[in-house]
This record gives structure tokens, C-alpha cells and sequence, in this order.
């Protein structure tokens, strides 16, 4: 029997049925590397694509295969080199360094959470060439050691992957400025062979990521599963007080049977909820998971939710924070308690459920007040120009070049946790190269000062309005005749 790959390949046996398996290089390399017997038909196509020289754009759910699509391909493609892989998401690049090193290909990551002397070290290693993928966030490569390094690795950059590729465009639903260099870079390194990897991308935003690495639709063809998964049901339920989400989650819970997620948008709903849902469940079958919890608890609770069984019937409830790179196939219901922000971010939380084929429910849970608590993310998410300018001169000043939310937001919003705008002050200031995470949890520090019109105010206004339309489009699906056929049209797959 083959063993687990990353991202949730499933065995030769699949009914999806592999284009071939045999003698090849590919298929050497996929088994003994690996651990599987043959490749989905997509992937396979996706990965002959990169073989051949030819670059691919690839829009595939979490959990069906994406990063095999270019770790094979890395130590598949012939002659020196190193594949470098941007990601935006620390914790996940650490995670999938950890599961390819277990497997004992040569991996590594580079970013911030790494002291001086490690960066070194493993800078020095990639210049030797003693690595087969290296792991980087975007903003490294503006460091002069890193791009160094790169330059000196026998066979340099032979294929470049762009992970959570809607990152680039500026219509995405998590534009970040440093992918917009991304193409620029691409040049540096000699136009290596390409490949951009989504689980969500609207037409524009597909457009953005080709124009942005300099390549057409001809170099860049898309290679897409349909969004149509007929295992999952979805539906819309109106609510008009907390009890009664409470009684429906408990409903879709009993019919759909083993695990479950239910989504909300403010932790303090979650842990209000979760007592009325203990009581009805058991407090041992209902797990809670946020971005207050601590490192340790979080892993805890992700430990017991990947690793229970259907007979379990475990009820996670959780924020945002939880489900990229969750690997459970048997998620029978996602529940979302209150309206999620944007169709990009609904779809990427119910392609959780079902991932084995089976049957399960998708159920959003409609409460009109709900729109209110988005509408507050949205301003929060789009901090003005001045208190960005203040937020970095407020690290700037700091004697020790060091923050916590906590100091920050006490110095430029005041004490009140109800106005998150300073954590949304520290995101778009790491995203923008101003600060980067500190070695200590939850600080920031300081790594050079936000020059004045580097945001423009009309930008901020814009993605301001992009997000309102979003949220409209959520509305949108909440009174539609038909979801499954509102999403297909949105996505344009």
C-alpha cells in the first residue's frame, strides 16, 4: 500500500484512475521518493508540463495535490539546481519542509523567524548547492545574502513555484505588495521554468498573475479541476437569534455524523457558543481553535482534530485562523455560524469538507447582523495612510526596534481591543517589508521606515471598495435559487 503524499494524493487504487504508471523517471522518482504509486491524470499533465520546460498556472482545492506538482518535478528534473518555492504562509512552508525532510529529500526554509546565525548557515548551504527545494517568503528577495546565494548554487534556479499564487493580484482577496516583484525576480534568475499555484482565482485575478510574471495565456495555459464537487451539498439557512444556530448546528451535526467544522468571524462568538454547544454535546466533543490560543494549544487541538476518528464525532469550532494545510479527508459538515467576508475565503473553507468522495453538508448560517461584524472588518483591514505612517514611526521610536498588537495598538488607536486596527496596522506593514515577525511570539521588529507616498491613499480607497464588493457578492449567494451554480459562475471554471 502506498503511503500518504503531501497535500492529500490518495493511493493507486483511486477511482480517479492514473495515466500510467511503470519504468519511467517520473514514476521512480514518485515511489521511491514518495512513497505512491501513480499521480492523479492532472497531476500528471501539470508535471509533464514543468518536465517539458513549459510553465503552468494551477488552480486546484486545498488538499488535492498542489505541491506534489512541483516537489516531483524538483528532484525529477534533470542536471544541478534548486527549486525555490515563495510562500506566503510561515507555518505552512515549516510544515512542508518537515513532512519532504521525513521523507529525506533535501529541504529547507529561509525567513524571519530564523536567527542570524541560521539564516547564515543555511544561506552558505544553498550556495553549495546541497539543497533540492528551498522554502522563502517573498520579501527575501530583497536580501542581498539570499539572492547571493541563489546566484552561486551549481545550476542556480531551474524551476520557481508561486504558492498561493492570488497573493500577486491586486483583486485577489489577499493581495501582498512583494508578490508584485515576483516577475521582476523571475528575470534576475534567468526566466526559470514557472509554475503559480491557487486553490482560488477569479478570471482577473488569473489574468493578474500571468501579466505579473510576464507571461501570456500561450506560456502560462491554466490547468483547473472543476469547483463542481458533487459529494457536497450547500445550502443557506436564515437566522434571526443565537439559540437558533445553535439548535441548527446541532441538527447538521446529528444528520451528517463524524467530524465537523463550524466557522465564525469574532472569537468572542465562538467561545460564547462554544459553552451552549458543550452543553448539548459534551465539552469533551467540542474542541475550540483561534489565533489567541497559544502555540502548543493550538497544535494540541490540531493534533486531536486530524488525528480523530468518525466514531469521535468531534465538533471543531474555529476562526480563520484554522484549516490551511489541515490534511483530514473525512470532514463530514462545515458549518459557517456567521457570513464569511468573501467567496474566496467560503470556498477554500468548505473544500475542506468531503475530500474522500463521500457525502457532506456545507450550511452557512445567515444572521443579517452578521454583516455588520464584516463591514467592521473591513475598515479595520484597510488602515489609512496616517496611521500606517504612525504605526511605523512608532516601531521606529521603540528603543528596543520591537513590538507586541498590544504596545502598538496603545499607542496609536488606544486600549480598546474592540478596534483591531492595529493588528491590521502590523499586517500590511509586514506585508510591505516595514517590519518582519521577531524570534519572540507575537512581536514584530523593525526593519526600515514606510516612505511618505509608498501607500497611496486612492490605493487604500480602492481595495476598500473591492472589499465592499465582496461582501455584496456574499450577500448575493445568500439569496440566490442555486449556490453550487453562483460559485461555478464567479470563479469562471
Amino acid at each position: 500500500m502506498a503511503s500518504r503524499a503531501p497535500e492529500g494524493n490518495k493511493k493507486a487504487t483511486d477511482p480517479s484512475a492514473p495515466l500510467r504508471a511503470g519504468g519511467s523517471r517520473i514514476d521512480t522518482v514518485l515511489k521511491e521518493r514518495f512513497g505512491l504509486d501513480a499521480l492523479y491524470p492532472l497531476q500528471q499533465r501539470i508535471i509533464d508540463r514543468l518536465l517539458g520546460a513549459g510553465h503552468a498556472l494551477v488552480v486546484l482545492p486545498t488538499g488535492s495535490g498542489k505541491s506534489l506538482c512541483y516537489q516531483l518535478p524538483a528532484l525529477a528534473l534533470p542536471g544541478p539546481g534548486v527549486t525555490l518555492v515563495f510562500s506566503p504562509l510561515i507555518a505552512l512552508m515549516e510544515d512542508q519542509v518537515a513532512a519532504l525532510k521525513a521523507r529525506g529529500i533535501a529541504a529547507e526554509f529561509i525567513n524571519s523567524t530564523l536567527d542570524r546565525a541560521t539564516r547564515e548557515k543555511r544561506y552558505r548551504a544553498l550556495a553549495r548547492g546541497e539543497y533540492e527545494l528551498i522554502y522563502a517568503t517573498p520579501e527575501r528577495m530583497h536580501k542581498t545574502e539570499f539572492v547571493d546565494a541563489l546566484g552561486a548554487a551549481p545550476g542556480g534556479v531551474k524551476l520557481l513555484a508561486v504558492d498561493e499564487a492570488h497573493c500577486i493580484a491586486k483583486w485577489g482577496h489577499d493581495f501582498r505588495p512583494a508578490y508584485q516583484q515576483v516577475g521582476e525576480f523571475r528575470r534576475v534568475l534567468g526566466s526559470p521554468v514557472t509554475v503559480a499555484l491557487t486553490a482560488t482565482a477569479t478570471p482577473a485575478v488569473r489574468t493578474d498573475i500571468r501579466d505579473t510574471l510576464g507571461l501570456s495565456e500561450d506560456d502560462m495555459p491554466l490547468f483547473a479541476t472543476g469547483i463542481d464537487r458533487p459529494n457536497l451539498s450547500f445550502e443557506v439557512r436564515e437566522i434571526w437569534k443565537e439559540d437558533e444556530k445553535v439548535q441548527v448546528i446541532t441538527e447538521v451535526a446529528a444528520a451528517a455524523g463524524g467530524t465537523g467544522i463550524v466557522y465564525f468571524s469574532l472569537i468572542k462568538t465562538l467561545e460564547q457558543m462554544a459553552l451552549d454547544l458543550r452543553r448539548v454535546h459534551g465539552a469533551g466533543a467540542v474542541a475550540i481553535y483561534h489565533g489567541r490560543l497559544s502555540p502548543a494549544e493550538k497544535k494540541r487541538v490540531y493534533d486531536r482534530f486530524t488525528s480523530s476518528r468518525p466514531a469521535d464525532r468531534l465538533m471543531l469550532l474555529a476562526t480563520n485562523a484554522f484549516g490551511m494545510g489541515v490534511d483530514k479527508s473525512d470532514i463530514r459538515y462545515i458549518v459557517h455560524a456567521q457570513i464569511p467576508g468573501s467567496l474566496e475565503a467560503y470556498y477554500q473553507e468548505v473544500g475542506r469538507a468531503g475530500r474522500d468522495g463521500k457525502p457532506s453538508r456545507c450550511v452557512l448560517l445567515y444572521d443579517k447582523a452578521d454583516l455588520a461584524i464584516q463591514q467592521d472588518f473591513i475598515g479595520w483591514m484597510n488602515p489609512s495612510v496616517d496611521l500606517l505612517m504612525e504605526a511605523s514611526r512608532a516601531f521606529a521610536n521603540n528603543p528596543r526596534l520591537d513590538l507586541g498588537v498590544d504596545e502598538l495598538r496603545e499607542q496609536i488607536t488606544g486600549r480598546s481591543r474592540r478596534d483591531r486596527r492595529a493588528e491590521y496596522c502590523l499586517i500590511s506593514l509586514e506585508k510591505l517589508g516595514v517590519i518582519e515577525p521577531s524570534v519572540e511570539p507575537d512581536r514584530y521588529r523593525f526593519v526600515r521606515p514606510l516612505a511618505d507616498g509608498e501607500v497611496p491613499a486612492e490605493e487604500v480607497e480602492a481595495k476598500r471598495k473591492r472589499d465592499l464588493h465582496r461582501l455584496l457578492d456574499m450577500l448575493k449567494l445568500t439569496q440566490c435559487e442555486d449556490i453550487r451554480k453562483f460559485i461555478l459562475d464567479y470563479f469562471g471554471l
